[in-house]
């Protein structure tokens, strides 16, 4: 992978990251268009650079943090079924993410879904059940959690089976959005610390100097990723948030469907992915 490669991947995960269209999905679909090989690095790289884009939360909700302990408690109630779904089924997730063919359809069915989704769920006034703010019950916040394991599957989106999971208990688009937010930052910094783990695992199973264990390169292009992935995310996030509140999802809906459709079609053809 060359430094182009790890500029364009965290653009793109830059700004689809909080996006309901699937960060890692665009990621695996632009390395085949440019034909990175999906070596042990490149699968560590798109999880890590995640870091940099869910930065971007806590630049942009500063003073959402300051919240009593109640509200991290019902986060760590969502974030434990990740958890164990992700330890659970770690290698079969990982194989998942050389499978274009996986993204493809994922983004098809949640296109789909999103199509639909403002109807099934209409927004209500806040005075009449809906939750004005970004704090459901505890119940709540473990539903949302179990969404969000559907997106163990690369294209399904994690920021949209979060949210989806939300709209199902009666938050509001904006409350949904931003829960999800909140959650994706203990979800990706611990898929970046096993994932590190276990690159660590492997390379010294296989014999290598782990004293060293990334190239200079490497840090470089993580370091370069990460921050690229955060400035985008950061402009990302509030145009998101915005247009969602008052559009809802289905135009992301229909971008799935098209995108996923066009990956298909190339599929089923066998078109060449690769366009480098």
């Amino acid at each position: 992978m060359t430094y182009w490669h790890a500029l364009l991947l965290a653009i793109v995960e830059g700004i689809t990251e909080f996006l309901p269209v699937s960060s890692t999905g665009h990621m695996i679909i632009a390395s085949a268009l440019l034909g990175i090989p999906p070596t042990p690095f490149f699968k560590l790289y798109l999880v890590v650079i995640q870091l940099g884009a869910i930065l971007s939360v806590f630049v942009v909700y500063y003073k959402r943090f300051f919240q009593n302990i109640d509200f991290y408690l019902k986060l760590l109630v969502a974030f434990l079924p990740i958890v164990v779904v992700g330890l659970l089924f770690k290698k079969h997730i990982d194989a998942l993410l050389e499978s274009v063919t996986t993204v493809a359809m994922m983004l098809v069915v949640g296109g789909v879904v999103l199509l639909f989704i403002d109807r099934w769920f209409p927004q209500e006034d806040p005075q009449e059940g809906g939750h004005p703010v970004t704090n459901p019950s505890f119940k709540e916040a473990l539903i949302i959690g179990l969404f969000q394991c559907l997106a163990v599957v690369p294209g399904t989106s994690r920021s949209a089976a979060t949210i989806i999971g939300g709209l199902t208990q009666k938050l509001t688009r904006r409350a949904a959005a931003e829960f999800a937010f909140f959650l994706a930052m203990p979800t990706m910094a611990a898929a970046a610390v096993k994932d590190i783990y276990d690159y660590y695992k492997d390379a010294r199973a296989a014999g290598a100097d782990v004293s060293h264990l990334f190239s200079a390169t490497e840090l470089k292009q993580l370091a370069l990723g990460n921050a690229v992935a955060f400035v985008v995310a950061l402009l990302a996030i509030r145009l998101f948030v915005g247009f969602v509140a008052k559009y809802g999802f289905r135009a992301f809906g229909i971008y799935r469907i098209i995108a996923g459709g066009i990956l298909l079609i190339m599929l089923a053809l066998k078109l060449p992915l690769n366009l480098v």
